[in-house]
Parts: C-alpha cells; sequence; structure tokens
C-alpha cells in the first residue's frame, strides 16, 4: 500500500480509488472551510445546533468558529491536533469548526476516560490545545488535564469551557471576546481532519484518522439511505467522541442541511419531551437507547408521528426490539446496521420499507462500502469512508488484507440478497453501552493484585447495556476478590470507570488449551 505525506500525517493511499471516489462523487474539493462560510451567507439566520436554550445559528458558528481559529493560529502550525474532552455542548461544534478554519486535526476524547488513557491519548497524537470542562458530573476535569499538562515535556494548553456550569465564565468564552475573526485555512479536501481513538485487542487505544473525504461520503451515504431532507433534525444523545455522536452533531448540519439537537445526560423521558417539541425526524444510538425511548413511549402512549429513522447499533440488537419498536413508532422505519470507527456506516440497514424483516433479522446492506467474508467468515470492509489510516503504522500491520480491505475482527454471514447478519466476533472485545472494552488491558492490571493469581475477562449478555464484563478469577489460597476490591483497585491507576469488570466468578482454574491460551468460549457458554 503506498502512503501519502500531507502536513506532516502519513496516511494510506490508494490512487486507483481515490480517482473512483471522485468519479462517484463520494469524494470532493470542497471541506468545512468551504461549506460554513457559504452556509452562513446563503442562511445566515438557520438553526444549526440546539443546546438547551442556546440555539446556534450558521452565522454564529460561522463567526464563532473563525475567531477561535485566529487565537490557535497564534499556538499552533498547520497538522497539529486540538483535542476537546466535551460533553454534548454546543461549545464542541465550534472547536471543531475552528480546527478545520485553523488547518488543524480535531481530537474528540470521550468524557468518561480518566487520567490514564486521557494522558495516553493526549500525548499519542501530540495535542497542543485541549478544551475541557471546569467539572462535569462532579468530576474535576480541568484540574486533572492540568495535572498531565504540568508533567510532560511536550506540554499541551488548556482551556476550560463553561466554568461553573455558565458558557460565559468559561476561558472559551474569554477567547471569543478577545479575539477577532480572521484568516482561515483552505484545507486540502484528503488530509487529515480527524483523529478519534478507539479501543483494541492490544490493551491501549488506537488513533484512527479519518480526512475530509472520507467524513464527506460517509455523510453523503447517510443522506442518500437514511431518508434525509434539508430541515430534518437529529436527535444527538450518543457522545459526540464518538464516530456515531460527531457526525451528527457536527458534519450533518453543515453537509446534510440538518439541525443536531443535542443531549448532555441520557434521559428517556427528557429525550421523548425534546423530540415532540422540536419535531425530531432522525435519532440513532445503541440498543440501551432505543430501549429506553421505546419503554417511555409507550409508558406515555406517545408514537412520535415526526421520526423518521432510528438507527440502532454498537451492540448486540435483538431482533424482537426492532420489531417491537416498527410497531410502535407511527411512521418511524427502524433498523439494525453494522459499522465501526474505522468504517463507519458499514450497512446502511433495511429502509426501504417500513417494518422490513431484514430490517431486525439482519444488519443490512451495505452503502457505499465493499463488504466480503474471509474464508473463517470474518467481515472485512472498504469503500471511500473508510480510516485513511492509524496514528501508529505498527497498527496497520494486522488491519488490513492484500487487497486493502479492512479485517474487522468480527464474524458474519451474508445472504443471497445482500444483506449481512453480524454472528459473533473473533476481536476479544467487550461493547458495553457501545463501548469498547479490551480485556487485555484490564487483566494485565488485575493480574498485579496479590490476591488474584490468574485472571480473565470476558462479557456476559446483559438486557439493559448489550454486555457487561465479568472477571473470572483464580484466587491466591484465603482471598476472596470481588467487585468492590477491583473498583478501588482500578480506581486507584486511574482507569476508566466503564472498563470495571460489573462481576466477579472464582474458579479453581481457568480452561486452557494445549499451548496455554485462556479458552474464553468456554467461559462464555458457562456464564451465559
Amino acid at each position: 500500500m503506498a502512503r501519502r505525506e500531507i502536513d506532516g500525517w502519513s496516511i494510506r493511499w490508494d490512487e486507483d480509488r481515490a480517482v473512483q471516489a471522485r468519479r462517484d462523487g463520494w469524494w470532493g474539493r470542497e471541506t468545512l472551510s468551504d461549506i460554513l462560510p457559504r452556509i452562513a451567507g446563503d442562511t445566515p439566520d438557520r438553526v444549526m445546533i440546539v443546546d438547551g436554550d442556546t440555539r446556534l445559528t450558521a452565522t454564529q458558528l460561522h463567526d464563532q468558529a473563525r475567531r477561535l481559529a485566529s487565537w490557535l493560529r497564534g499556538r499552533t502550525t498547520p497538522g497539529d491536533v486540538v483535542s476537546f474532552m466535551l460533553p454534548n455542548w454546543h461549545e464542541a461544534a465550534v472547536v471543531y469548526f475552528a480546527a478545520t478554519y485553523a488547518g488543524l486535526v480535531a481530537n474528540p476524547i470521550l468524557p468518561s476516560l480518566r487520567e490514564r488513557d486521557t494522558r495516553f491519548i493526549v500525548e499519542d497524537c501530540k495535542s497542543r490545545v485541549v478544551f475541557v470542562p471546569e467539572t462535569f458530573r462532579k468530576f474535576a476535569y480541568a484540574e486533572m488535564l492540568r495535572g498531565i499538562a504540568s508533567d510532560m515535556d511536550d506540554t499541551f494548553e488548556v482551556v476550560v469551557v463553561r466554568s461553573d456550569g455558565r458558557s460565559e465564565d468559561g476561558g472559551l468564552a474569554k477567547i471569543l471576546r478577545a479575539s477577532e475573526p480572521g484568516w482561515f485555512a483552505e484545507p486540502d479536501p484528503d488530509a487529515v481532519r480527524m483523529v478519534m481513538y478507539t479501543s483494541g485487542t492490544t490493551g491501549r487505544p488506537k488513533g484512527v484518522l479519518h480526512t475530509h473525504n472520507t467524513l464527506n461520503a460517509l455523510l453523503k451515504q447517510i443522506g442518500a439511505h437514511w431518508l434525509v431532507e434539508e430541515g430534518d433534525r437529529f436527535l444527538v444523545p450518543s457522545p459526540i467522541s464518538h464516530i456515531g455522536g460527531s457526525i451528527y452533531a457536527f458534519e450533518g448540519p453543515a453537509l446534510l442541511g440538518t439541525t443536531a439537537v443535542l443531549m448532555d445526560t441520557w434521559d428517556a423521558l427528557a429525550a421523548l419531551e425534546l423530540m415532540r417539541e422540536e419535531r425530531i425526524t432522525h435519532m440513532a444510538g445503541a440498543t440501551p437507547f432505543l430501549e429506553h425511548l421505546l419503554a417511555a413511549a409507550r409508558a406515555a402512549d406517545e408514537h412520535l408521528p415526526e421520526l423518521k429513522v432510528f438507527i440502532c447499533g454498537g451492540a448486540s440488537v435483538p431482533p424482537g426490539l426492532i420489531e417491537e419498536a416498527n410497531d410502535w413508532f407511527a411512521n418511524a422505519r427502524v433498523s439494525r446496521v453494522y459499522g465501526s470507527t474505522e468504517v463507519p456506516v458499514t450497512t446502511v440497514g433495511a429502509l426501504t420499507d417500513k417494518g422490513m424483516v431484514q430490517a431486525a433479522h439482519s444488519d443490512g446492506k451495505a452503502g457505499i462500502a465493499d463488504v466480503i467474508l474471509a474464508e473463517n467468515g470474518e467481515i472485512r470492509a472498504r469503500g471511500p469512508q473508510m480510516l485513511a489510516g492509524y496514528i501508529r503504522q505498527a497498527d496497520e500491520a494486522d488491519a488490513f488484507d492484500a487487497d486493502g480491505f479492512y479485517r474487522s475482527g468480527d464474524q458474519g454471514a451474508l445472504d443471497d440478497a445482500g444483506f449481512l447478519t453480524v454472528t459473533g466476533r473473533i476481536k476479544d472485545l467487550i461493547i458495553r453501552n457501545g463501548e469498547n472494552i479490551a480485556p487485555k488491558e484490564i487483566e494485565d492490571l488485575l493480574i498485579r493484585l496479590p490476591e488474584i493469581e490468574d485472571v480473565a475477562i470476558v462479557g456476559v449478555p446483559d438486557p439493559k447495556t448489550g454486555e457487561r464484563a465479568c472477571a473470572v478469577i483464580v484466587p491466591v489460597a484465603g482471598a476472596r476478590p470481588d467487585v468492590p476490591m477491583l473498583a478501588e483497585y482500578l480506581s486507584g491507576l486511574g482507569v476508566t470507570r466503564f472498563k470495571y469488570p460489573e462481576r466477579v466468578e472464582l474458579r479453581n482454574s481457568l480452561p486452557r488449551n494445549e499451548a496455554g491460551k485462556v479458552l474464553k468460549h468456554v467461559l462464555r457458554a458457562e456464564l451465559a
């Protein structure tokens, strides 16, 4: 595979496929630096972002992004990384667009991460500026990031968003008031647009690189397959630091003409009321979002007639849930889809007709991606929306096959009509509420506990979260490790809370094969 260097980044490059993507209209010559100014000029009062009482228009977003871009240009050079560890707040969109205007790379970081993972990410991508809340949900983000920055040689600047919960008192607000809207870059559409970290089986996050064109192709695909019309309204409760939240919050309003309605805390009753008030037409989220919304709608006898599409993915999606939702919501087409940070929206679901059988019993047809199955049933995909590589080229060695297909690590089946059904995972990942948990990372930490002789972590089905992590432990003589003990230990190491095991099973030994590898499929079968 050839490589291309742009603004200090090395990306995977296939000239023939790039030519084809442009010929087919998936890739183009424009970036958000071209598109948002045009929108602000043509429809200045169009509301792009709704965040509580804040309704951010195209003019306001354009102006604030230009002001912040001017400030960033004084502290960075093109190709540098700007991180933001923010809830679903409108300020994140300002940072995202400002990064484009300044020719920088945006790096969304999950607010649920803690010191260990956050430190790795900002060091790995060499972030120059990090935007964080002072506090959110009683956690002191600014204090954590300043602590990380204080003992790094190649350090970064911390900018507070919403001091004491007030937008106008944060460092970002002060920057916007003090800065003049000035020059902004015209990035190469093939340049890296975003680096987003995802958990892998190596036990450390991997930085996935997307370009302006890969994200543009993704949004064009959504526009073509998900019944999206200009003026539609997306509810965005999924984290904007996930690919599934970022594209609806940032890219959609500019590329599809939609409005993003943000929720920083998921509450099904509040979501139901918001969907009524804002006349929400689209929503996407992991299984728990659909389960909770459906339960709230039934309790309120609300059928949400404005809702056109609900896309469900990220964790095991029960077919019965899709069928029940299709039956309950008056006009919505509810469907499973399949994808990853690396190849977002690999399949586009089954939305041709409401209540299609395949919407519940498959993960849908591929959209613009080519999808094949390897001999072992592994799902492999490539397309104009796929990643441009990883920030560490070493991570690419086993991620792609000789033909440039991304090796998903998931197993599946394709029927004669082209509908894909995911049947299992080759990779040893646990998906809880749409969050990836790499067991190896936690196993490597827990084995240091003096009370533990051996440990294996496996995912077990959970009706609310999709999966939960279970630690199967061989204790030392006389020890009785339990969930609170593991939580206290991992908390002391700064491990993100959603990675903690939620169940502990004690064993005299772990099942292993002749090579000494733990037979996790045996454990899963026992625990399920």
